[in-house]
């Protein structure tokens, strides 16, 4: 395009450089060539017109489809385009379409590198014309400013852009016509094109004056300079890319809402880093509540809901420096009392003004809002459904005060694409929390709520479920009263989590009490329960498309305590070794083999036995309390250690402080912790008797209990003692071989032992009328608490418990009479 342009004087005109342009029509055809592109590549009007376009082109970039297909918006980008000399030119164009004089579509060609022209180089006066033309009539804001930055040329799009008139503008500088920071700003970004001669992209997003809304605004700032190369102008371009720079802003937040939100399966931080996305970038203040079926895990009603609801506050943020207090929780919402409650009926998005009539009824009723609303001058709610899978989750409100725009339609698809895909994140949230609760609740159930009471050990637990990202695992604990006053101690570790891993632990903690009560050895226990996980990963993977997912995996610890010879004999299945506190203070690691994890099958167990001093203490844990992502678990072993070294005045006091001081920053698993202080039974308190095996021993055997009940005071227990021990001892010499030992012990309860080198267990049968025999070992079982049989490695032993308070004459005459 020529200009005319003043010179430093004023005065009289100069030559001066005039912008390159040309025209392309619909075939893509040079249909115009101004002198100023003729003086950018060397080719003159006639070289050039009626030619295709895209033989300047150095590259194939831009497609020469794009002068056939008109766009609405205008384009700009750095081009390499061919010189008449061969060269390549690299030149920054602006293209944007119009129509000439019978309607057919064309392309206006600008290059913003301005050639070294002067008024003198027109060929013409229709060339002169042409380009006056396209910079008054073209959509892109153009203006051209002299050396002393005054206005000289101002086309009508950039009249409107500043709301002034060409008139009011030329020869004056812009400071002069539009005061203010920004425009003083761009005079000094104008002076450092003059200055240096390089050209400047500048980006701002402001309001202009005469309009109310803010838009985005590409400015460009280029040299134009005479033929000596000497800037003597600076020529400026706008374009408005608010449309564009929008969309960019939106698919930003909606990129960003993919990673900021749902990173925790938590319901009310999910909805918090929702209300975290929009302030202040969309909203001013944003508030999210949700229905309160949602916040225990419950699946809401699918709707509609058009009764009262039921919701509360979870997330709040605010731009405001002081925050705001409001919400709608509490308010006892019905759609035809709080409007932007609508949405929950409709299951749409409800754009309102704070000056509707229907929000300023509502707003009365509630002195929160009305304050708020009055107090920050709020002006635009824009309140969204919380959906997924077609249920309701509550209500997301968005709210912009009179210092920003109202809501858009844009804006209202924007929240409710961030608020869909919060809704979904929000419902995992709440189908984990209804897992983690079922699954917890099922774990609670199945441990022990208390530990059974016995006098071997004095115990104390502690359990600590997996953080709510991790879900509740299978980790159990127990203690079992067994025998002879023994006592079982024990500790598992269900691989997995969810309710899965709490229901097979349920039924693993359930076979090892099973298997405790036939009194197996450690290493046979595990052994069987072995077996049994190893059927629980075959019941799972029938029919099952991934076995791997299927798979039952455990580890386990089972030790077996006697507080009278005060042996404790362990064995582990892949579980990690106990700590024993010594009486001395001192700690280690007993030296268990480690055994397989259950599950793997075909390989064996072996049981270690070791005597412990009285008041030693045993520390069972599971993996949780030790194994960490963040060091070996070497490291955490040490850190168990170290924690059972200080001194407690309790057990429940060393499980705190344990699990405070050994237990992970960020566990991974549930932990476990059992600790046992090991009592020991005086020597006052059993008594025992190696007897031959000769029937004549039996009536000295009663002598000598009955001498030993007395002592410990037990005379009313002596006539039904007296009866099981006849009876226990008879069979053994009759039936089994030796050597024969009888044994008492005064516990919570009357333990009375005979052991035997056989490994046959006798078992209860009903004998006929005329029967001699086949009558002693069900009056046993009548007249005792319990009894059994466990077998041992020199034959078995047969075992009985009854109260302390023993049976009297008559009662031992009624269970003849029921006999009979």
């Amino acid at each position: 395009m020529d200009a005319h342009i003043s010179g430093p004087q004023g005065g009289e005109e100069e030559s001066g450089p005039a912008v390159a342009t040309a025209v392309v029509d619909e075939q893509g055809l040079v249909a115009a060539w101004s002198p100023g592109a003729q003086r950018l590549l060397g080719y003159t009007a006639e070289e050039v017109m009626g030619r295709p376009a895209s033989r300047l082109l150095a590259a194939a970039s831009p497609s020469p489809d794009l002068w056939r297909s008109p766009r609405p918006a205008p384009w700009s980008g750095k081009v390499p385009l061919w010189h008449r000399d061969g060269g390549r030119v690299t030149v920054e164009l602006l293209a944007y379409p119009g129509h000439d004089s019978r309607g057919r579509d064309e392309w206006l060609v600008v290059s913003l590198t301005t050639p070294e022209i002067s008024t003198a180089d027109f060929g013409n006066q229709d060339d002169a014309r042409l380009l006056d033309l396209a910079f008054a009539q073209s959509r892109f804001a153009m203006a051209i400013h002299d050396r002393d930055l005054r206005l000289v040329r101002v086309n009508d799009v950039m009249c409107r852009r500043i709301n002034l008139t060409e008139a009011e503008v030329r020869g004056r500088l812009l400071r002069d016509v539009l005061p203010g920071p920004h425009w003083r700003l761009l005079e000094q970004h104008l002076r450092h094109v003059l200055d240096t001669g390089q050209p400047v992209h500048r980006e701002t997003y402001r309001r202009v004056p005469g309009e109310t809304r803010e838009r985005n605004w590409s400015v460009f700032m280029s040299p134009l300079n005479d033929r000596a190369g000497r800037t003597q102008a600076v020529w400026v371009g706008v374009l408005d890319n608010t449309e564009q720079y929008r969309a960019r802003q939106r698919l930003t937040m909606l990129s960003e809402a993919s990673t900021r939100i749902g990173t925790t399966l938590d319901v009310t931080e999910t909805a918090q880093e929702l209300a975290d996305m929009v302030v202040p970038h969309f909203a001013e203040l944003a508030i999210v509540d949700l229905l309160e079926a949602v916040l225990v895990g419950d699946e809401p009603d699918p709707g509609p809901l058009t009764d009262q609801i039921a919701l509360r506050s979870v997330a709040r943020r605010s731009a405001f420096d002081d925050g705001t207090g409001v919400d709608q929780s509490g308010l006892g919402l019905r759609p035809e009392l709080w409007p932007p409650a609508r949405c929950l009926a409709t299951g749409q998005a409800i754009l309102m003004n704070v000056d509707d009539p229907e929000v300023v009824a509502a707003a009365a009723r509630h002195p929160a809002w009305a304050e708020a609303i009055d107090r920050y001058r709020l002006r635009s709610i824009l309140s969204v459904p919380i959906r997924a899978r077609g249920v309701t989750l509550g209500v997301a409100a968005f709210v912009r005060s009179e210092s920003a725009e109202p809501f858009e339609p844009d804006d209202v698809l924007l929240a409710e694409e961030l608020t869909a895909r919060a809704a979904v994140s929000i419902d995992n949230a709440r189908r984990y929390t209804r897992e983690r609760t079922t699954a917890l609740t099922l774990q609670r159930s199945l441990l022990p709520h208390r530990l059974s009471e016995q006098s071997a050990v004095e115990a104390a637990t502690c359990y600590l479920p997996a953080s709510s990202h991790v879900g509740v695992s299978g980790d159990w604990f127990d203690v079992i009263p067994l025998s002879s006053a023994r006592v079982a101690l024990v500790v598992g570790d269900v691989v997995g989590h969810g309710i899965h891993a709490s229901a097979t632990m349920g039924r693993l903690r359930t076979a090892v009490r099973t298997l405790a009560d036939v009194d197996s050895s450690p290493d046979e226990l595990l052994t069987r329960l072995d077996d049994l996980v190893s059927r629980f990963s075959a019941e799972e993977a029938t029919g099952a498309h991934d076995e791997a997912e299927n798979e039952v995996g455990a580890t386990c610890l089972y030790a077996v305590y006697d507080p009278v010879s005060r042996r404790c004999t362990a064995a582990r299945a892949g579980h990690p070794p106990p700590a024993l506190i010594a009486p001395d203070g001192s700690v280690g690691f007993l030296d268990l083999p480690a055994g397989p994890p259950l599950g793997v099958g075909g390989l064996p167990f072996e049981s270690t036995e070791v005597e412990l001093p009285e008041g030693s203490v045993l520390a069972f844990y599971t993996d949780g309390l030790v194994e960490s992502r963040d060091h070996d678990i070497d490291v955490g072993l040490e850190r168990l250690r170290r924690a059972l070294t200080r001194r407690s005045s309790s057990l429940a006091e060393t499980c705190d402080s344990v699990f405070n001081a050994a237990l992970p920053d960020s566990p991974v698993d549930d932990a476990a912790l059992l600790v046992a202080r090991t009592n020991v039974l005086s020597a006052d308190r059993f008594a025992s008797w190696d007897l031959p095996a000769d029937p004549a021993i039996v009536a000295e055997t009663r002598n000598l209990v009955t001498e030993r009940l007395t002592e410990w005071g037990l005379d009313e227990a002596v006539y039904v003692t007296e009866l099981i021990v006849s009876e226990l001892v008879t069979n053994a010499i009759r039936y089994a071989r030796g050597p024969i030992q009888l044994r008492i012990i005064r516990d919570r309860t009357l333990i009375c032992e005979v052991s035997d080198g056989a490994s046959t267990a006798p078992h209860l049968r009903r004998a006929r009328l005329l029967d001699e025999g086949g009558r002693g070992l069900l009056l046993v079982a009548q007249l005792t608490q319990r009894w059994g049989t466990r077998h041992t490695p020199r034959g078995k032993t047969i075992w009985t418990e009854q109260p302390l308070t023993g049976t009297g004459v008559s009662d031992l005459l009624d269970h003849f009479d029921d006999l009979e």
